[in-house]
């Protein structure tokens, strides 16, 4: 599969490894196809292609939203709204306000618990099939994290049921349990995980964990 990754940041460039890995085609979308960490991507990963946000949104028949939350929907904007139209479309961004510092770890957020970045999104681009996933995890773990035999859980949502069993598809290939949270508006405490999963590491220097869902067994 086409995968296109808007965002060439730490995030996209992982995503983009891994799906490499697992056989897909990958662009990853920058602004600056010289930007060194790019350059050096495209170097060490064998058949990674890299181009402008529209020529990626062009290119991808899935796409990987990985860019900052607070420049999201401006990036989107410059993919033009109509290559995200019937797509599966991975939102792994956070709302986090980097005009403000975390107050005691917490992070700041520009969004409120009565809507999501991700509904916000998803408003943006309503012929889309947006799945929230990635969000709630370090970039180190986000491809076949090891955790002694353990696998983490992923959690999702959308609106789209058909999007979440492809997204299932491929956390399962990249070593994840899933747990499908519902619709859209789950993504309000899903988005909320990723404020939980800094905390330690802002105060402790402690980044080397993620979520689990423990079920009790009927």
């Amino acid at each position: 599969m086409n995968i296109g990754i808007i965002g060439s940041g730490i995030v996209g460039r992982v995503l983009g490894s891994a799906f490499l890995k697992e056989g897909h085609q990958v662009m990853l979308g920058t602004r600056d196809t010289n930007k060194p960490d790019v350059v050096k991507w495209l170097a060490e990963n064998n058949g990674a292609r890299a181009g402008s946000f529209p020529d990626t949104a062009a290119f991808g028949e899935l796409m990987v939203l990985a860019i900052s939350g607070d420049i999201a929907v401006q990036a989107i904007g410059i993919c033009g709204i109509d290559h995200f139209d019937g797509k599966v479309v991975i939102d792994a961004t956070n709302p986090i306000d980097h005009t403000r510092p975390p107050v005691n770890g917490v992070l700041p957020y520009f969004t409120s618990m009565d809507e999501s970045l991700m509904e916000r999104l998803q408003k943006l681009l309503p012929k889309a099939r947006l799945v929230k996933a990635f969000n709630s995890v370090g970039n180190a773990y986000m491809y076949k994290p090891d955790f002694g035999g353990e696998k983490p859980t992923m959690f999702i949502c959308g609106n789209d049921e058909e999007a979440k069993k492809t997204v299932t598809g491929i956390l399962d290939s990249f070593g994840w349990e899933t747990e499908d949270m519902g619709k859209a508006e789950a993504a309000r405490p899903i988005e909320s995980l990723c404020v939980l999963w800094c905390i330690p590491g802002i105060i402790r220097g402690q980044w080397t964990h993620a979520f689990r869902l423990l079920k009790r067994q009927a």
